[in-house]
């Protein structure tokens, strides 16, 4: 048991955990569940930025869309609600994820970016506020990789930036985005999405939801049409695809890399 964590939810709960256990999955953020005596549950976080979850979990908490309620947080630990996750990301659970995206969708800013830098593991999210996407975009997802990745694959990413002002819309509406969105940090119960966790959040395009969940996973015909995307919306998904690349490339390693390419040729670049 974390002695540490345990603390720090008899603290903020008013009740001695019973047992602190780690749950299974995520290669970046983990979590552990937090037992009681009375048969109640939550779920504690630590790390370096935790506060900075929790504060975007509050916002994603301001929408309709499903998401662990915050019930404490400092700046190591953080205590959020137990939510049910019995079922698959299939079938009917796909449309009632893009019925949770539009909600969340529906939340929106005055500009792009986010009021503070995140972080996972040792690479830093940046998220300086712009006016501008395709400048946020360029800047804040794909030429901060460059001084971090192999210098081929980095001129290949300075040309693609260079090209983004003709390729994504200038100002799309801001809306919040949950920014790390793939089967993983999709609780389902039964065929409803129970909550959308660990966020990467930031006010910017829609349509990066969208290209996160087609990394790792595959969302139905059914999930896109619900969604009603704009005209084009296939053509950009690789360039949001290529965040998400990156960050395994600087993650996980050089074996990532093929997918990188793949997507930069698929762009032309």
């Amino acid at each position: 048991m974390s002695q540490d964590l345990a603390g720090f939810a008899e603290a903020t709960c008013g009740s001695k955990p019973i047992a602190v256990t780690r749950v299974a999955g995520g290669d970046i953020s983990g979590a552990s569940l937090i037992e009681f005596a009375d048969g109640s549950k939550v779920v504690g976080k630590t790390g370096p930025v935790v506060a900075v979850e929790a504060r975007m979990l509050e916002a994603m908490g301001e929408s309709a869309a499903p998401s662990p309620k915050v019930i404490g947080f400092d700046e190591r630990h953080l205590v959020i609600e137990y939510l049910p996750s019995d079922g698959m990301l299939a079938g009917n659970a796909w449309v009632s994820l893009a019925g949770a995206l539009d909600a969340l969708h529906s939340m929106q800013g005055d500009a792009f970016g986010w009021q503070e830098n995140y972080a996972l593991r040792h690479v830093t999210v940046e998220n300086q506020f712009t006016e501008n996407w395709p400048q946020f975009w360029g800047e804040r997802r794909l030429l901060c990789h460059v001084p971090h990745i192999a210098a081929d694959l980095g001129r290949r990413i300075e040309e693609l930036a260079k090209g983004l002002p003709d390729l994504l819309p200038a100002v799309p509406k801001p809306a919040l985005v949950h920014g790390d969105l793939w089967g993983g940090n999709v609780l389902v119960s039964g065929e409803r999405i129970s909550g959308l966790i660990d966020p990467c959040a930031c006010y910017g395009d829609r349509e990066v939801d969208v290209a996160s969940l087609t990394v790792f996973d595959a969302p139905t015909p059914a999930f896109f049409d619900a969604l009603e995307l704009e005209r084009g919306w296939r053509n950009r998904l690789p360039i949001y695809r290529l965040w998400m690349w990156l960050l395994h490339v600087r993650l996980f390693g050089e074996s990532y890399r093929p997918a990188v390419e793949r997507e930069l040729a698929a762009l032309s670049f």
